[in-house]
C-alpha cells in the first residue's frame, strides 16, 4: 500500500521541475497569472479560447486531499510526508480554531472522529475543536483511528503544519473550515501566513490558494489579499457564475454535480485576476472518475488517493 512506484514519481519529480520553470500551476503558467503582469480583462467576461487551451496543456493538478489521506491520517504531517513521498507537490488541508485562538489543521468541527478525545476528555461531550484550548488538543492522539502505525500522530497548529510544507517544498490548497464558527478567521489565518513568509510574490504566484465553502469567507480572503488566488467549493449554476467571478479565480465542485458543459461555461468566463476560471473537483479516487472528469475538461483532481488519479490520467 505504501510502495511509491518508480515509474510515476521520476515521472512527478519531472513535471514538478517544468511547473516550477512554468510558475506554479497549469493556469499560472499561462502569461498575466497571479505573480506575473496581467492583461485587462473583467471579472465575468468572455475569456479569450486561447487561454483556456493554454491552462491544462500539461493535464489535471493532482491535489493530494488533506495529504495523502488514504495511506496515512488525514490532515496529519505524516500525510503531507506521505504525499511528498510519492512524489505529489499540492496538498490539501482545512483549518479551525481553538478556544485559546489557536489555528489548527483538523476537517470536522468535532475531534471525535479523528483523535481519542473521548478517551482523554469523555466528560467534554460534543468534544468541538472550539471548546479545547490547543495544549489538550496536542495531547491527543490523531493517529491510531487510521492505524496503530500511525499511534502518537497529532491535531498539528498551522505553525507547524506550514513548517513542514514548507521543509517539504509543497504547496498548499487550503481551506477555511466553517468561518461561521469563528469570526475573523480569515484575517487571522493571513496574518499567520504572512509572518511564516507565505504571502511573499513567490509563494502567492506559485504555492498557495485559499478556498471555502463559505462565498462570504472568499470574498474577505480576496479583499484583504487580492492578490491571491482564491476558490469557491461548491456548484453555482451557470447564470450565478458572473458574480462568483468577481471575488474568486476558480470554481471547485463535487464531481458528481458537473458536466462538460458546466466545466465549459466556468472557463468561458474571466476570474477575479481578469484570468479564464478554473475548475479542481473532489473527491476522486477511483481511475474510472478520474478520466471522466478530465474528459470534461477539469483543470485539476483532488483525490485521497493522490497516485491512482495520476497513473489513470497523468496529470502532476
Amino acid at each position: 500500500m505504501y510502495v511509491v512506484r518508480p515509474a510515476a514519481a521520476a515521472a512527478a519529480a519531472f513535471l514538478g521541475l517544468a511547473l516550477s520553470v512554468l510558475g506554479g500551476t497549469a493556469a499560472s503558467a499561462a502569461p498575466g497569472a497571479a505573480g506575473s503582469p496581467r492583461s485587462p480583462g473583467a471579472p465575468g467576461a468572455p475569456a479569450p479560447a486561447s487561454a483556456v487551451g493554454q491552462q491544462r496543456f500539461l493535464g489535471p493538478v493532482v491535489y493530494a486531499h488533506r495529504g495523502a489521506s488514504a495511506y496515512a491520517p488525514e490532515n496529519t504531517v505524516e500525510s503531507i510526508d506521505r504525499a511528498m513521498w510519492m512524489g505529489f507537490k499540492w496538498v490539501e488541508n482545512d483549518v479551525q480554531r481553538t478556544r485559546d485562538g489557536e489555528l489548527v489543521v483538523i476537517h470536522d468541527d468535532s475531534l471525535a472522529r479523528t483523535t481519542d478525545v473521548e478517551q482523554v476528555f469523555p466528560d467534554r461531550k460534543p468534544w468541538l475543536v472550539k471548546d479545547f484550548t490547543a495544549a489538550e488538543i496536542a495531547r491527543l492522539d490523531a493517529g491510531s483511528w487510521f492505524d496503530p502505525q500511525f499511534a502518537g500522530a497529532r491535531v498539528p497548529t498551522l505553525r507547524e503544519y506550514m513548517d513542514r510544507v514548507q521543509d517539504n517544498q509543497q504547496r498548499l490548497l487550503l481551506e477555511i473550515k466553517k468561518p461561521e464558527l469563528y469570526p475573523g478567521i480569515e484575517e487571522q489565518t493571513l496574518k499567520l501566513l504572512g509572518e511564516l513568509g507565505w504571502l511573499d510574490a513567490k509563494h502567492v504566484s506559485q504555492r498557495l490558494v485559499v478556498q471555502s465553502f463559505s462565498a462570504d469567507s472568499v470574498r474577505i480572503v480576496h479583499r484583504l489579499r487580492p492578490d491571491l488566488v482564491t476558490a469557491f467549493l461548491g456548484t453555482p449554476t451557470v447564470a450565478e457564475l458572473p458574480r462568483y467571478a468577481e471575488f474568486t479565480d476558480r470554481i471547485n465542485p463535487w464531481h458528481t454535480t458537473i458536466t462538460a458543459d458546466w466545466v465549459k461555461a466556468v472557463h468561458g468566463l474571466r476570474g477575479a485576476h481578469g484570468k479564464a476560471m478554473e475548475v479542481d473537483t473532489w473527491i476522486v479516487d477511483d481511475a474510472a472518475t478520474a478520466r471522466k472528469v478530465r474528459e470534461m475538461g477539469v483543470d485539476g483532481i483532488i483525490t485521497n488517493m493522490p497516485d491512482v488519479v495520476r497513473e489513470a490520467v497523468g496529470g502532476f
